[in-house]
């Protein structure tokens, strides 16, 4: 983005959130917690909110230590609880942002150990991407400065096998699940240059780390990853371990 135009999205960007903000705002009410058995007000633990991290290398840091938590099963579940919902209430900072298929086995926030306010998050079949896409993975570091943008592809992916076998046949999908296969169709021909015994996840991986290089280099976030104030990484989630695995852009 050049600097003759990047205030006048930043400033409709913020305002957009701030008026939404406090239309949330006065419908909501300040909730109290629930009395004990014998009438008196139940103590709860208070947490601290977690420490939002502020360059690029910090957000991927705490981004794979969630992981390998997940993967070994010791588990911190940070930032869920009353305390950290009544903290972003008002105003949320999330530290990374995250496109991810909408297969219900992905969850970003589990599969990351993360909560409240730590992640925007962006779901489409295969991480398909159009300028709505862009604009919501946009949003992030062009309005609150997240440092941090991951394309998460993963282990056998429908919407990916369903769109390659659609283009191998020639046969359109239903719907718009054809949209689906049509935005994809960059990686699938990578996938029929490249071969290989599992053609599926080869696409699986090239629509990760294609839809990575494109975000890495459009005009608005491309200023922003020169700058060393934002990474763009294309990672991939194994469905039988857990383990996420960095396929581009690691911050160092």
């Amino acid at each position: 983005m050049d600097g003759a135009r990047q205030p006048d999205r930043r400033a409709l960007l913020a305002g957009g959130l701030f008026a939404a903000t406090a239309a949330l705002t006065g419908c909501s009410s300040k909730s109290t917690a629930p009395a004990a058995a014998g009438g008196s007000p139940q103590a709860r633990p208070t947490m601290q909110p977690t420490t939002r991290p502020t360059t690029p290398e910090a957000a991927f840091t705490r981004l794979m230590e969630g992981n390998q938590r997940w993967v070994s099963d010791d588990l911190q579940h940070p930032d869920r609880d009353p305390d950290r919902r009544e903290f972003v209430a008002q105003e949320q900072k999330p530290f990374g942002s995250v496109l991810a298929c909408i297969d219900s086995r992905v969850p970003p926030e589990l599969l990351f150990d993360t909560g409240l306010g730590d992640l925007y998050v962006m779901r489409t079949g295969g991480e398909a991407v159009g300028p709505v896409v862009t604009g919501s993975v946009e949003y992030g570091p062009m309005t609150s400065g997240t440092p941090l943008i991951v394309v998460l592809g993963h282990q056998r992916c429908g919407a990916i096998e369903a769109s390659y076998t659609s283009l191998k046949e020639g046969k359109p999908l239903p719907g718009n699940l054809e949209a689906i296969a049509r935005a994809l169709r960059p990686a699938y021909e990578q996938t029929v240059r490249e071969g290989g015994s599992d053609p599926v996840d080869t696409m699986a991986r090239a629509q990760v780390t294609l839809t990575a290089a494109d975000l890495r280099s459009n005009q608005d976030l491309a200023p922003l990853v020169r700058k060393g104030t934002l990474a763009v990484v294309g990672a991939y989630y194994s469905l039988d371990t857990g383990k996420v695995e960095v396929l581009s852009g690691a911050p160092s």
